[in-house]
């Protein structure tokens, strides 16, 4: 389905420190990347006792079925989901064929200037992902069908 590039430790200290600059500039609460599957890559400025978990595989399930609406309208896409509470606010934002940037953000807060500020790191996390991907071509892995009790194939020691 979705194929994520092997990440390393770089791709993580980037992307943790893009995701960073996004809560820093907008006054979000949180920004959380996570594959199209809705496993959770990175997060930053989760502060707030939310469960990330539930949030980011509920809030890829929204962009992915507006994904499917979109088709339906023969559109080619919808790049951004916004969902508007009375105290907080989701942005969902596509960042690459396979993953979404996901903001929280406190309702005072103006859903153009979270937009803004995403759209200014989308490009920065798309890249990152791009340059894991040019080091190791078809390493890849879908988290969609990691088998959690066998994960020996996922996490090796460093040489």
């Amino acid at each position: 389905m979705f194929t994520l590039p092997q990440l390393q430790e770089e791709d993580w200290n980037e992307l943790n420190r893009v995701l960073g600059v996004l809560v820093q500039a907008s006054e979000a609460t949180a920004a959380l990347l996570t594959d199209k599957a809705g496993f959770r890559l990175a997060e930053q400025g989760t502060e707030h006792s939310f469960d990330t978990t539930s949030l980011c595989a509920l809030a890829t399930g929204a962009f992915m079925a507006t994904q499917a609406i979109a088709g339906l309208l023969d559109e080619p896409n919808f790049s951004n989901v916004y969902q508007q509470g009375e105290r907080f606010s989701m942005l969902v934002s596509n960042v690459d064929d396979y993953s979404v940037l996901i903001v929280i953000f406190p309702s005072s807060v103006s859903a153009g200037a979270i937009k803004f500020h995403s759209a200014e790191v989308l490009p920065l996390i798309a890249s990152q992902l791009r340059r894991a991907k040019e080091r190791a071509p078809g390493e890849g892995m879908d988290l969609a069908i990691l088998n959690v009790a066998d994960t020996e194939s996922v996490f090796k020691k460093r040489l």
